[in-house]
C-alpha cells in the first residue's frame, strides 16, 4: 500500500475533507480494488436495484486521470463490499 492509498483508507467517498470519516447514522459499502480501494461509499437510502446496478465514481486517480471514473459493483454474497470492475474515460 503506497502513501496515497493509506490516506484514502477509511474515508468516505465524496465526504467533506474536514470530516472524512463515516457517521454512525449512515450505511456504507467498502470499495475494494482499483484507485478508490479502501474508501467507503455511503449507500444509505439506496434500493436493492440501485445497489445491484453498481456505480461509476469520478476520480483523477484512475487510468484516465482527471474526468475519469472508477466502476464498482456489489460483491456477490457480500453487499457491504463493492468490487472494482474497471475504469472509464
Amino acid at each position: 500500500m503506497n502513501g496515497d492509498e493509506q490516506v484514502l483508507r477509511g474515508r468516505v467517498y465524496g465526504a467533506d475533507h474536514d470530516h472524512p470519516g463515516p457517521r454512525p447514522d449512515r450505511c456504507y459499502a467498502e470499495l475494494v480494488g482499483g484507485p478508490l480501494d479502501g474508501l467507503l461509499l455511503d449507500i444509505a437510502g439506496w434500493s436493492r436495484e440501485e445497489a445491484d446496478a453498481g456505480v461509476a465514481l469520478s476520480t483523477e486517480l484512475g487510468r484516465f486521470g482527471t474526468g475519469g471514473r472508477a466502476t464498482h459493483g456489489p460483491r456477490p454474497g457480500d453487499p457491504d463490499r463493492f468490487d472494482w470492475t474497471g475504469d472509464l474515460p
